[in-house]
Parts: structure tokens; sequence; C-alpha cells
């Protein structure tokens, strides 16, 4: 087999750059062996504000511009639906909370997805507040689904190989690089935390950080909205809520702990004051670096091998603009922002 591109990894970061390599008309293979799961168990929220600190998301305006057009157009490819549309309730625990979030809506980042006006009506279920602040135009992606829909898609297209990748088998010239029996042009990795054992490109500061979620059934919590605090509690449907997420920077695993459990838990049982019952515990590893940027560029010496990683809690929104970068970098010989590009770091 002979192509363009091999692309290693089909994550979020992976399906974005395959689509815009399908979009511009060049040949290329995915190979993927589910090792990594970090995508596949992300909430997929798209929010522009950072609740904790009432602070915009990095380059917002243009990933939301970005996100809606990338999803509609995978919809219109595959058949599915992907979008999902809710508003996110900020819980505030004080009238200090209420002051910071008037002082955030004056921001003119912040101002169009910040309502000023303070939500007063009691939320059944929900305890322990002094209103709410609503943002608007959040919503999620249904991550798993239409990672599962491209995937069969690539496949009935003979362009996705389930078989791991041997870093040390790679072959690399100046022109080609050749994987057992595939010859392409160029490499891309989107391997999320499995860049660590890419000896080509573990030398960046990919630093990984686990969450655990939980699945939790409350018949009588009666939610529409996701409900941020201390965690978020996110409705999925048939009175099934999505809890989450812990942060633990030590642990490697992607095994559900007791740890995990019991801080959900704890934490759960302040917000909420209805009964339920846990229907599921998970976890993942999610690809941050040190700076929270993506890490995105060509190999410092073998200029055919190609890094697209990085991409952190946010991956629904940053996976389609870098992705869009990326494709004119490699392309058009367009730079790419300072802010993603990996020889920060070199």
């Amino acid at each position: 087999m002979q192509v363009e591109y091999i692309i290693v990894g089909f994550g979020l970061a992976g399906m974005a750059i395959s689509k815009e390599l399908e979009d511009h008309g060049h040949s290329f293979v995915v190979l993927d062996n589910a090792s990594q799961v970090s995508s596949r168990v992300a909430a997929g929220v798209f929010n522009p504000v950072i609740l904790k600190r009432f602070t915009p998301v990095w380059n917002a305006d243009e990933q939301l511009d970005n996100l809606f057009p990338f999803y509609k157009d995978i919809s219109q490819r595959l058949g599915g639906e992907y979008l999902t549309f809710f508003d996110t309730l900020k819980v505030f625990k004080s009238v200090e909370d209420q002051n910071n979030w008037f002082m955030a809506c004056d921001n003119p980042l912040l101002e169009k997805y910040m309502d000023p006006k303070i939500i007063k009506s009691e939320k059944q279920g929900i305890t322990h507040y002094e209103g709410f602040g609503k943002v608007n135009g959040t919503g999620r992606v249904l991550v798993t689904n239409v990672l599962d829909d491209y995937i069969k898609y690539l496949k009935d297209k003979e362009q996705f190989l389930e078989i791991p990748f041997v870093h040390n088998d790679l072959e690399i010239s100046d022109e080609f690089v050749t994987y057992k029996q595939i010859k392409a042009t160029k490499v891309i990795f989107a391997e999320g935390y499995g860049l660590k054992e890419n000896p080509f490109f573990n030398y960046l500061p990919l630093t990984g950080t686990k969450g655990e979620m939980l699945f939790i059934k409350a018949p009588d919590l009666q939610l529409t909205e996701q409900i941020k605090s201390s965690l978020f509690v996110l409705p999925v449907g048939e009175d099934i809520y999505w809890i989450g997420a812990t942060f633990n920077w030590t642990d490697k695993t992607l095994n559900p702990t007791d740890n995990g459990r019991k801080e959900l838990l704890e934490k759960l049982d302040t917000m909420i004051d209805v009964s339920y019952e846990v229907v599921d515990q998970f976890g993942g590893i999610r690809p941050t670096v040190k700076d929270r940027r993506p890490l995105v560029g060509k190999h410092p010496k073998h200029k055919n091998l190609i890094v697209f990683n990085g991409m952190g809690t946010r991956g629904v929104m940053i996976a389609p603009t870098v992705a869009k970068q990326l494709y004119h970098y490699l392309e058009n010989n367009e730079p790419l922002s300072k802010e993603i590009d990996i020889t920060r770091f070199e």
C-alpha cells in the first residue's frame, strides 16, 4: 500500500486530521489498536468559559467557529447526529461568587457567553447555593458515537487498520517512510498519552493527568442543564447523569480507584440531596501539557515525522481548529501558531 499519510492513533486528534486530509483529497491510512481511551471517556462538553476562574478558554471564539461546521460536516458524511445543546449553570456558593460573576460579565471576551442575570429559581435536588449563573452556547459532542461511526466509515474504504504501531519498525528516509507493507510520505502521530512511548517525540513535556468519572441514576434530579460546582453534573438521558471529574497527576493507570470514587461521592453529596445509584465508574489519562497548549509540529531531525497531540481536557473544541492549522502547515507551508508549535520546547 502506498499513501501520502500514515496517521497513528484515532481519538479526537486523529479523527480531526483525517477529516482535513480527506476534505482536501489526500490519501491516508489510520493505524490504531484502541490502547488510548482518553477521547472515549471524555464527556465531550464544549464550553468557552473556565468556570473555576471565570476566564475565557484559550482561543474560544475561533474554536467554536470551527467546531459547529466541523461536526455538521461529519454528520452529513456519516449520517449520524453528534451534537447536543444545553445551558450550563454555575453554582454560586456565596455573594462573593455572584460579584465575581458580574465582574467577569464585563470582560469583552466573555460578555456574549455569560448571562449577567442571576437565576434565583430553585433546582430540584441541588443544595447549598446562592443562585446560578448561566453560560450560553454550551453543549456536548457524543464522542464515542462519532469515533465509532468514523472508524466504520474508514474501514469500509479500507483506510483503517486495527493494529499496534511498533515505532522501531518504522523505516525512515529523506523522501519516504515505510511501515511494514505501507509506504508513505509522512507519518502523523496522534497517540494521546501513548506519546510517552514514542521514541521520536517522548522528549516533549506531555505530563498526562488521570481523570475518574461516575455514571449515576437519579430519577428525582430532573435536570436539563449541566450543573457546575466542585464537580459537573451532566444529564445524558433516562435519568442517568455523568459526574466528574478527578485530577490525579501521579497515577498513570486507567483503572478506577476507591480513592477516586470516594472523592467524587463526597463532593457529589455536597451538591445534591436526592437518592441515587452509582451505575459505572471509569477513568482515562488526559494528554495534558505543562503550558496547556497542544503539541504540533515536525521532528527536529526527521521532517516527515509529525506530532499532533496535547489536546488536554477540551479536545472536542481544540482539535478541529488545530487540525486545520496543521494541514496548512504541512501542505501550504503556513507557519504554526507559536503557542502550539513544538519548537517552543526545543
